[in-house]
C-alpha cells in the first residue's frame, strides 16, 4: 500500500515539474515538443477520479495541435496572464491573493520562513516566495523526502506538513487563480495547465491524509 502510493506521488510530482516550468519562464519550443508534440500529455502518468482532473487531462490533450502557431500563442498568452510589470491578469503569486496573517508577517515572508525550516532556498532571481512556481518546486522536493524515507513516524509527520503548505498556502488561493486563469486565457493551454495544477494538488492531499477529499466546486 505504501509503496503504491509513493509511486503515485511520482506521477504526480513530474506533473507538477511540468506545470510549474510553464509558469515559472515564457515557454520554450523545447517545451512545446517536449509536453505536447511528442505526446506526453496523451500519456499522463497519474489517473484520478478527481472531476477536476479529468477535465484537466481533456483539455490538454486536444490542446496544442500546430507547434509553431501554439508556440507563439502560449508566449503572448504567458506575457497576457503572468507578466511581472503589474498588468498581468492573473498573476502567480500568492501575495495577490492573500493577505499576510495575524503575526505582521507578509505572505511571502511566511512562505520563505516555511522553506528555511527545511534548509531550502530556491534559487530564483526576480521570484517571490510565494510565486505559486517556487512553491510547486517546494511541494515537489518534500514529496520527494517523503519517498524516500522508510520509517514511519518520520513518514507520518512529513505527511502532515505536505498537507499544512498544500492548505495554508497554494489551495487557499489557487480556486480564485485558476477563475482569473479561464476567465482571461485565450489558450486551452493555459487553462488546462491551471486545472491540473489545482487537480493535482487536491489529489495529493487527498493521498497523504488518508484519503481526506479536497474537491470543491
Amino acid at each position: 500500500m505504501e509503496h503504491d502510493r509513493k509511486n503515485l506521488l511520482k506521477g504526480y510530482n513530474l506533473l507538477l515539474y511540468f506545470a510549474g516550468s510553464m509558469i515559472m519562464s515564457e515557454p520554450t519550443d523545447e517545451c512545446v515538443i517536449d509536453f505536447w508534440t511528442n505526446g506526453t500529455l496523451r500519456r499522463l502518468p497519474v489517473s484520478s477520479s478527481n472531476p477536476r482532473f479529468l477535465k484537466a487531462a481533456s483539455i490538454l490533450r486536444d490542446s496544442c495541435s500546430e507547434m509553431e502557431k501554439c508556440r507563439q500563442m502560449l508566449s503572448e498568452d504567458y506575457i497576457t496572464l503572468f507578466a511581472e510589470n503589474g498588468s498581468s491578469f492573473a498573476p502567480a503569486r500568492a501575495s495577490i491573493y492573500l493577505a499576510g496573517r495575524n503575526n505582521g508577517l507578509t505572505i511571502d515572508s511566511e512562505i520563505a520562513e516555511f522553506y528555511s525550516s527545511y534548509g531550502w532556498q530556491p534559487g530564483k532571481p526576480g521570484k517571490p516566495a510565494g510565486h505559486l512556481g517556487i512553491e510547486l518546486l517546494f511541494i515537489t522536493k518534500l514529496v520527494e523526502n517523503y519517498i524516500l524515507l522508510d520509517d514511519d513516524p518520520c513518514c507520518c509527520e512529513m505527511k502532515k506538513e505536505i498537507c499544512r503548505f498544500i492548505d495554508n498556502y497554494i489551495l487557499s488561493w489557487i480556486p480564485l487563480w485558476n477563475d482569473d486563469i479561464q476567465e482571461h486565457a485565450h489558450t486551452q493551454c493555459f487553462k488546462g495547465i491551471s486545472t491540473l495544477i489545482y487537480a493535482c494538488l487536491e489529489d495529493i492531499y487527498g493521498i497523504l491524509s488518508n484519503g481526506e477529499v479536497r474537491y470543491s466546486n
